[in-house]
């Protein structure tokens, strides 16, 4: 092959990779950049959400789903290789009321479709969060209500730990850690103050925001929580109906817990499925409801599988 030929040639792929990084921008589900919200820099605008102002109040974003093609393996030639088995995660016991991490709060709250409250307190320090907790978040209705009807995340600057079995070295690391957390999280939510909730939908989306709290208003902060509980519902059931047009269902476990994910492979009884957010997991048939496992004998037959 000549030089020339060599060269049109070279120039007519790039030609081809330009066009096609094109089309993959215009059509990526994230944007100009092509990089899911959880895995941009932290201090870029679209990965802490809106800033809304005190009272206020936005359309949310529409909720994102990773594309199979972004979702990265640690072992390439292996791939099913470490996906961890869903009946780990339906069996997985919940740890209090309030969650400590901001990322089991997102997973959570993308596997069960509810929106995620964020409480930053003071517990020691703050007269004000020690109010807002007496006079709401601690109650018995409240307690009731949220736990069918939101995931809860608490950042404390006064956290606790159990350091019954650590060194003084030890102590001093976990310590710095929970204060490099928390002010990273106040930064990326703009919070200046004690108390200061916020309402963010599944996908991470800031829908309201209050600093401040006044005694004797507990049942009017509760209304603003259901309110903006209220929209994030009417935008789920949006997003999960057109998620199961393509493929996404609800799978249970014999326990009874329950995980929206889709069937990406099936043999012999081994399956994997995958979330809307790209996490992956495994499990075998055998392990699923009777009427999961009447949905696999139908998806057979109509496949022609036996």
């Amino acid at each position: 092959m000549s030089f020339v030929t060599i060269r049109l040639t070279t120039l007519a792929a790039a030609f081809l990779l330009i066009g096609c990084a094109k089309n993959d921008e215009e059509g990526s589900p994230f944007g100009s950049s092509g990089i899911p919200p959880q895995l941009r820099s932290k201090n870029q605008a679209d990965a802490s959400g809106t800033a809304i102002a005190p009272g206020g109040n936005a359309g949310p974003l529409p909720i994102q789903i990773t594309p199979e093609s972004d979702i990265v393996f640690t072992d390439p030639d292996n791939p099913d290789a470490g996906i961890p088995e869903l009946e780990t995660i339906m069996a997985k016991p919940k740890r209090g009321p309030w969650e400590e991490s901001e990322t089991i709060a997102r997973q959570t709250a993308a596997r069960e479709g509810k929106p995620i409250l964020i409480w930053f307190t003071d517990s020691d320090r703050s007269p004000l969060c020690k109010a807002i907790s007496a006079e709401l978040f601690a109650t018995n209705e409240f307690g009731k209500w949220a736990d069918k009807n939101i995931v809860r995340l608490r950042v404390d600057a006064s956290a606790k730990f159990d350091d019954t079995n650590l060194s003084l070295g030890d102590k001093i690391t976990r310590q710095q850690e929970i204060k490099r957390y928390v002010q990273t999280l106040k930064k990326r939510y703009k919070v200046l103050g004690h108390p200061t909730i916020l309402m963010l939908n599944a996908s991470g989306e800031v829908l309201w925001k209050e600093a401040g709290y006044k005694r004797g208003q507990g049942d009017y902060t509760w209304g603003l929580i259901k309110q903006a509980t209220a929209a994030t519902q009417h935008q789920y059931e949006g997003w999960r109906k057109k998620l199961e047009s393509k493929g996404y269902r609800d799978w249970e476990g014999k326990n009874g817990r329950k995980a929206f994910a889709k069937l990406v492979s099936y043999s012999e009884g081994n399956m994997i499925l995958i979330e809307p957010g790209g996490e992956r997991f495994r499990t075998h048939e055998s392990k699923l409801s009777k009427q999961d496992r009447a949905w696999i004998e139908d998806q057979k037959t109509i496949r022609g599988i036996r």
